[in-house]
């Protein structure tokens, strides 16, 4: 099995927005990198796709050993899809997409189980954090609110593919509210620069 991960990586400065009113705009933009930072360096083994649509994510990117899928315009979804569609003529069979604000990404390859499509929702499952599947049977990228339910739909619609629903408890963690930061699993995890996490303060 060909195995790639695809990543969409928003540009930096203008991620984890509704985190406005709780962090500055610089500790929101870096929290954004260093969350896809430890994505993008635990599947640092296989074949792993950034898609993107801004100069300083793509330099990111190719510094941590990643290839660029540039996808100017195509918003979340037409960049998945599309990215997904350039690993397939690439000759991969297996694909990994997942979220770039995982914050415990840790056991994201774990998912991957050869011609079975695996969902992992978030912990409300409303969205969809990951994704993993043949190529041969690919979901079109439906995120937004309920995503989780309209890629479990088309999931079930494939004949003859193995669906799996996985709520892994850290996989499902991902970081979009104040009160994400606050909660235990999380909050252990946050880097000690970060203003909000008490346990390591800084002046």
């Amino acid at each position: 099995m060909r195995l790639a991960v695809l990543i969409p990586v928003k540009r930096f400065s203008a991620a984890k927005g509704r985190l406005a009113g709780v962090l500055s705009d610089h500790d929101r933009a870096e929290l954004a990198r260093w969350m896809a930072t430890r994505v993008v360096d635990v599947v640092a083994e296989v074949p792993t796709f950034v898609a993107c649509d801004d100069d300083g994510v793509a330099a990111w990117a190719t510094g941590r050993g990643a290839e660029v899928i540039w996808g100017a315009g195509l918003g979340l979804n037409g960049a998945v899809d599309d990215g997904v569609q350039r690993i397939t003529m690439l000759g991969f069979d297996h694909v990994v997409v997942s979220h770039a604000d995982l914050a415990r990404p840790g056991r994201l390859l774990d998912v991957v189980d050869e011609g079975t499509i695996t969902l992992v929702p978030d912990r409300r499952h409303d969205g969809t954090n990951v994704m993993s599947f043949p190529t041969a049977s690919p979901l079109a990228a439906s995120y937004g609110g309920g995503s989780f339910s309209r890629h479990l739909a088309q999931a079930l619609a494939f004949d003859g593919v193995t669906v799996e629903v996985r709520s892994d408890p850290d996989l499902s963690l991902d970081l979009d509210t104040g009160r994400d930061l606050s909660h235990p699993l999380i909050h252990e995890v946050l880097p000690p620069w970060l203003r909000t996490n008490q346990a390591n303060p800084r002046p």
